[in-house]
């Protein structure tokens, strides 16, 4: 503040010969040899010195300081706010990759359980088929039987038949030879 206020006064005292023109020209040294500019840079020197002994430039100073702190602060908390976003993002990604690999397990198992249930659902089938051809043979085993059943009750009752025949048209022991032969006659 003292150099600035010792400049100034040197500046007023400028010897007039730096003020070369004539009277009534501005040169480039006019302002600061003019009584009125003078005046008006002591007012002004005087009102900053109000202002300063005041504290207004503290407080500017002040409230500046307390703005670039606040400014800080924000960036501060921007940086915190961008590694948590950076945060987030990584964990969803790996919560993203941790949900194909369970869905690509999942398509996998069930892949798995188709073919376990196909095998199932073949050997049910071969097992169904199995049973059906063991009912099948066991009913054409029982068709045969009754038909073979039939048959010597049929032949049973030809041969009955013949022998009464025979018996009631002959007597003797020429009676069984033609039984056996009618018996035989009626199996053919």
């Amino acid at each position: 503040m003292k150099r600035f206020a010792l400049a100034s006064g040197l500046l007023m005292h400028a010897p007039a010969a730096l003020a070369a023109g004539k009277e009534g020209q501005d040169t480039l040294l006019t302002p600061f040899t003019d009584t009125v500019t003078h005046l008006v840079m002591i007012g002004v020197l005087i009102f900053f010195a109000i202002v300063w002994r005041m504290g207004a430039f503290k407080a500017v100073l002040g409230n500046l300081d307390s703005r670039a702190d606040a400014i800080r602060a924000e960036l501060e908390q921007a940086a915190n706010l961008r590694e948590q976003a950076a945060e987030s993002l990584a964990l969803a990604e790996r919560r993203q990759q941790d949900a194909e690999k369970e869905a690509e397990a999942i398509i996998e198992q069930a892949k798995l359980d188709a073919k376990a249930f196909l095998a199932d659902a073949k050997k049910d089938l071969s097992d169904k088929i199995a049973r059906r051809e063991a009912q099948a043979a066991a009913r054409i085993a029982r068709a045969e039987a009754e038909a073979a059943s039939e048959v010597r009750r049929a032949a049973a009752d030809a041969a009955t038949e013949a022998a009464r025949r025979v018996m009631a048209d002959q007597t003797g022991v020429d009676q069984f030879e033609a039984a056996a032969r009618e018996i035989e006659r009626v199996l053919r």
